[in-house]
């Protein structure tokens, strides 16, 4: 309520001086997990309708979650979630492009703890970042370096009606613990030690920074033509502690939160580890050592490109494609019916010409299809070819790429020596991503 306060007074004066109005949206989350969560939600009704007899440019939404969570499951993990994914509906709804939260310095500190104690490493220890951008919003915390204190001075200063959440002394959620047990007791022995660990989160933010850019010159040295494997031997070659980075923020870019005791196993493991090695992440995925190539993929499945209910016998690019192409463009096409993505990626040479990549449609792997993969090479099995290079078995199942009677294209080996367009022309180079 303080920082609602504080944004639209400031907005309010910004206008009073010239600048563009600019209206403020307050943003509410009805959890319905407490029994007075009604009382909450109109009491932000009354009071953002008191302002605006102020002459607030003030609008109020509101949205209910209606929460279920299922056996084990962490309240506090789905009430955040859930909290955080309202938030951003109602903002692009409204047409904000900047939501405002008003975690203060006491947050920062306790954020810092709770994540030491859970084992944390620099991203964790980073805590709450003052802006980031996500979803297509600017979430900023600008009072992230002030003190409780200051807050409840300007509540007190204002006269700001507000609602004291009765689960704020519920013991039983960690957060809690630590406010109302630990905290008081670490200021009486160490005044200044909110602003010390608050201090520590924003170096660790740093850190944390520095760490994902030496992970992403890591990983362009290391990651295989197809964007989603590691050669292993570059990877073992590096330094135990940067091999552990590089795979943490790799596997972050997968989607895959893996236990620092397995990120640990597999690091130590890798240089010695043979083709077929295998390391079971979770039970959704494992690693696969295949040829000196680590590939992710889901345990029993042969393909992440297979669905349950088969592709569509065949798909026309035209309608996909725009009408040109300009040299070094990129482009992304979602097949329908197909679970992955078609990359065109420009090349020099081995690629495709635009008028011919309007011409092709893609189709199942049936068996029986011949593919020339070198101008002085000859035409041989699609399966031999497969062997030859090294195509693991649970990637050999994208669509292939014809024109007309013809195999153009089979994204995980390239352009049949016989399809690719001449040199100097522009051209692209079809790779599928599943």
């Amino acid at each position: 309520m303080a920082l609602l306060h504080a944004t639209w007074r400031a907005a309010r004066d910004l206008a009073g001086q010239g600048a563009p109005v600019l209206p403020v949206h307050a943003l509410h989350v009805h959890h319905g997990l407490s029994r007075f969560a009604d009382d909450w939600r109109d009491h932000c009704a009354r009071q953002c309708e008191r302002w605006r007899a102020e002459g607030a440019d003030l609008h109020f939404h509101v949205r209910h979650l209606g929460l279920q969570p299922q056996a084990g499951e962490s309240l506090e993990a789905l009430a955040r979630e859930g909290r955080y994914r309202a938030l951003a509906d109602m903002a692009r709804g409204a047409g904000c492009r900047v939501v405002l939260l008003a975690h203060h310095r006491d947050d920062q500190a306790e954020t810092f703890l709770l994540q030491a104690l859970r084992g944390a490493g620099a991203a964790g220890l980073a805590a709450m970042p003052r802006a980031i951008e996500r979803e297509g919003l600017r979430w900023l915390r600008p009072w992230l370096a002030r003190p409780r204190a200051e807050i409840e001075a300007y509540v007190a200063a204002h006269r700001i009606a507000h609602v004291e959440d009765d689960s704020n002394a519920d013991p039983r959620h960690a957060r809690n613990r630590l406010r109302l047990q630990v905290m008081p007791a670490l200021r009486e022995a160490f005044p200044q030690a909110p602003l010390a660990l608050a201090d520590a989160a924003a170096r660790m933010q740093d850190a944390a920074e520095c760490l994902g850019a030496l992970a992403d010159l890591d990983l362009a040295a290391v990651r295989d033509l197809d964007g989603r494997t590691l050669q292993a031997g570059p990877l073992a070659a590096l330094s135990p502690a940067r091999r552990r980075n590089l795979l943490r923020h790799w596997l972050a870019g997968q989607g895959l939160a893996v236990r620092a005791s397995l990120l640990e196993r597999l690091a130590e493991e890798l240089p010695q580890a043979g083709s077929g090695a295998v390391w079971p992440l979770n039970v959704d995925c494992m690693l696969r050592l295949h040829r000196g190539r680590l590939v992710p993929d889901a345990p029993g499945a042969p393909s992440a490109n297979v669905r349950s209910d088969a592709p569509p016998d065949e798909i026309a690019l035209a309608p996909w494609l725009p009408p040109e192409l300009s040299a070094g463009q990129v482009l992304t096409l979602a097949l329908p019916g197909w679970s992955g993505t078609l990359h065109l990626e420009p090349v020099r040479q081995g690629g495709l010409t635009l008028e011919v990549l309007s011409a092709l449609v893609a189709r199942p792997r049936q068996g029986g299809e011949q593919f020339q993969s070198h101008v002085a090479g000859v035409p041989r099995a699609l399966k031999k070819q497969f062997q030859a290079a090294g195509v693991p078995a649970w990637q050999r199942d994208a669509p292939l790429l014809w024109r007309g009677g013809r195999l153009v294209c089979v994204p995980a080996l390239g352009v049949d020596a016989r399809e690719q367009a001449p040199p100097g022309a522009l051209q692209w180079r079809p790779r599928w991503a599943g």
